[in-house]
């Protein structure tokens, strides 16, 4: 199952061209992979600031303007023993803006990478994609 979140691009996500910041599609896909963990119950104090990203990746396709409606769609493309690669499109009136791949890693309280339980690797497993 997808993951869809829906907002406008806010002023503060434009840049001096008048088009989205580069930044504003990471933040979006950071949205949307909250309300992600939100929805399979890996979201809660144990995965807050533990699953640093160390690889992404955006192909912007096409620009976008204040106040544009944006659809974001995300999903689990790959479960590693202690990764998980996102895999994400930001769409504006069904036109494709910008495609992204996102690999996240659970950190330990030493900074080392953890194995996922597997419960949670189940969790990731079960998401859905598209």
């Amino acid at each position: 199952m997808i993951t869809r979140i829906s907002r406008p691009l806010e002023w503060a996500d434009t840049d001096a061209s008048g088009h989205w910041h580069n930044t504003a599609a990471l933040r979006l896909i950071e949205s949307a992979e909250s309300a992600l963990r939100d929805r399979i119950g890996l979201d809660g104090p144990g995965y807050a600031g533990s699953m640093p990203r160390v690889r992404l990746e955006v192909d912007f396709r096409r620009p976008v303007h204040f106040g544009d409606p944006l659809d974001v769609d995300l999903w689990v493309a790959a479960v590693g023993v202690s990764s998980v690669t996102f895999e994400a499109r930001i769409s504006c009136r069904q036109a494709v803006c910008a495609e992204a791949r996102v690999v996240a890693v659970l950190r330990g309280p030493d900074g080392r990478a953890l194995p996922w339980s597997d419960e949670d690797r189940r969790r990731w497993l079960t998401a859905g994609g598209p």
